[in-house]
């Protein structure tokens, strides 16, 4: 089994063989807490008009996403796993469009297959690929709006890539260095309303669910399918 971590889109577009689509903070920890929260269906759109005029044309749908890390106009919910409200997602079909993780999945054309990455649910996403034995794996880190890469999706790439290889993990230590780097600004008090302290300890639950969130097509449309590991 060949392992690549890969940056940003050019890594999506070059992406080959099994492919995760990484976003922890926090495109696919929170695509994981709506699946727990009810969830059952979620649409990943790239384009942000694209997802306006989905609801449009559905109106039962529920938009969650963001643009510069906060909730778009019109919106139900940003791109924030605390937020998110069990009473409004059971049984409803989401649209989800953030400016990394889903730009990600539009780009990956090239893969075999594709499934999201965060550390919520790391160790499905190792079980599955074990089970899978692909020849190649890519682990695609989305960094932040697709513009540069950040400590939590590189260190979500080494920690699977490690798993895979038998070499151990000091998760505790990637901790700190994402509170002190590029989560620090989940701790800002200026930032509370859209980048809430509960968020960066929700999307560093390690291994809280036992799925990984694999992308299907229906017709031109991709979704986001949880299988059970």
């Amino acid at each position: 089994m060949k392992i690549n971590i890969l940056q940003l889109l050019d890594g999506a577009k070059t992406a080959r063989g099994l492919t995760v689509i990484i976003d922890v903070f926090r495109a696919f920890s929170t695509t994981c807490y709506i699946f727990d929260s009810g969830g059952v269906k979620i649409y990943p759109v790239a384009d942000i008009e694209f997802a306006y005029q989905l609801k449009e044309k559905n109106p039962d749908y529920i938009l969650v996403g963001e643009r510069n890390e906060q909730k778009p106009p019109g919106f139900n919910f940003g791109n924030s796993p605390s937020q998110l409200k069990r009473e409004i997602l059971a049984g409803k079909t989401i649209v989800h469009t953030t400016s990394s993780g889903t730009q990600g999945i539009a780009n990956a054309t090239n893969a075999n297959e594709i499934v999201t990455g965060s550390f919520v649910n790391a160790g499905a996403i190792i079980k599955y690929i074990r089970q899978q034995k692909p020849e190649v794996v890519s682990l695609v880190c989305m960094g932040y709006a697709c513009q540069y890469p950040t400590d939590e999706d590189t260190l979500c790439a080494e920690f699977i890539k490690n798993e895979l290889e038998g070499r151990t993990n000091n998760f505790s230590k990637m901790v700190q260095q994402m509170r002190t780097g590029s989560g620090a600004r989940f701790f800002d008090p200026e930032k509370q309303e859209w980048a809430p302290q509960k968020d960066f300890e929700l999307c560093l639950n390690l291994n809280r669910f036992n799925f990984v969130l694999k992308v299907e097509n229906e017709g031109e449309l991709n979704y986001l399918r949880e299988i059970k590991i």
